[in-house]
């Protein structure tokens, strides 16, 4: 079956409250139900929050101890995966009986990732993507991810991928993600800028595929009584807009963008469309010049510390003279 109706959901996390999210985001999945959705992606960060307006007390050559206070709080938000937070995003998916793409932060140790989780209709979570590349003052909080989690996964919906806010001006990962012939593009971003828009239809035009765009529409409400954002202390004043959207594979704005309010944008769409696309365009088969440019990319993982027991090398020694005998 190729036709699927497909939602973003743009909304805002409660600040430091990553119980009080994860009612929130229950709701919103339970309006999406009734819609008859069949995959629902959320905005990057949105269980664990983007702390929009924070400089965590840096300054070059300096850190101050609010700001490690600020970190503190952040991290204690932060979720492990798998872990509660993530059983509990199952379960939505479970009711829902529909795909789930969530963008969390992900405590690792001491280190946070800004992640895109992805759910099955039956609960499970399928896999995960870590943001590559931190953009800006996002750095200090965030560590980057490596190549073992850039995943697409070939689900009852389509074939699902995830590039979160600025990785989708990386053209390198594009390039990956296309050869791997995705035609759902996730999109979780907290970029509220026009300029956004273009690129969401560039990339969709592009690789030929559905680009589903959820940001977070956040205001000063949303975030504790002491948030000392350099925005002010307005409840009304607006963090983030909003400007979720999403498009065909031809470039055509199929819902969206809306800004100013918590909403989801639903479309029914058909996945053979991003074959009748790449009828004159396919950049990772006939348009490709594998002749002249190539792509080599690396997606084994990286730890810093990697051990290898004694008893394992006394072991192959050993083997070594079985063989040697």
């Amino acid at each position: 079956m190729s036709m699927h109706r497909v939602a973003v959901v743009q909304a805002g996390s409660s600040l430091f409250d990553t119980p009080r999210t994860l009612d929130r985001m229950q709701a919103h999945c339970e309006v999406a139900a009734k819609q008859g959705v069949e995959l629902a992606v959320f905005p990057e960060a949105y269980i664990g929050g983007y702390p929009k307006g924070l400089d965590f007390g840096a300054r070059v050559g300096t850190r101050s101890a609010a700001g490690r206070e600020d970190f503190l709080r952040y991290w204690q938000a932060a979720i492990e995966v798998p872990g509660p937070a993530t059983a509990r995003i199952g379960s939505f998916a479970a009711e829902m009986r529909a795909h789930l793409v969530v963008g969390v932060i992900e405590r690792d140790g001491a280190t946070l990732y800004c992640t895109a989780l992805f759910f099955g209709p039956d609960g499970t979570l399928l896999g995960k993507h870590r943001k590559l590349m931190p953009t800006a003052s996002e750095r200090l909080v965030w560590g980057q991810g490596d190549g073992s989690t850039l995943p697409v996964l070939d689900t009852s919906v389509g074939k699902i991928g995830a590039a979160i806010c600025w990785e989708n001006y990386m053209p390198n990962l594009r390039q990956a993600l296309y050869a791997k012939g995705i035609n759902i593009w996730c999109a979780p971003t907290v970029d509220e800028r026009d300029v956004w828009q273009a690129s969401m239809r560039h990339i969709a035009c592009e690789g030929r595929m559905f680009v589903l765009s959820s940001c977070q529409y956040l205001t000063r409400a949303d975030a504790p009584a002491d948030y000392d954002c350099i925005q002010g202390s307005d409840p009304k004043t607006e963090l983030i807009k909003g400007g979720s959207v999403i498009i065909g594979p031809l470039g055509d704005i199929l819902a969206g963008p809306v800004y100013g309010e918590e909403t989801i944008l639903t479309a029914d769409i058909d996945l053979l469309d991003t074959i009748r696309g790449k009828y004159d365009l396919d950049v990772a088969g006939h348009y490709a010049r594998p002749d002249v440019f190539r792509l080599s990319v690396d997606e084994h993982p990286r730890a810093a510390v990697t051990a290898r027991s004694l008893r394992a090398t006394e072991l192959s020694h050993e083997d070594a003279e079985v063989a040697v005998e």
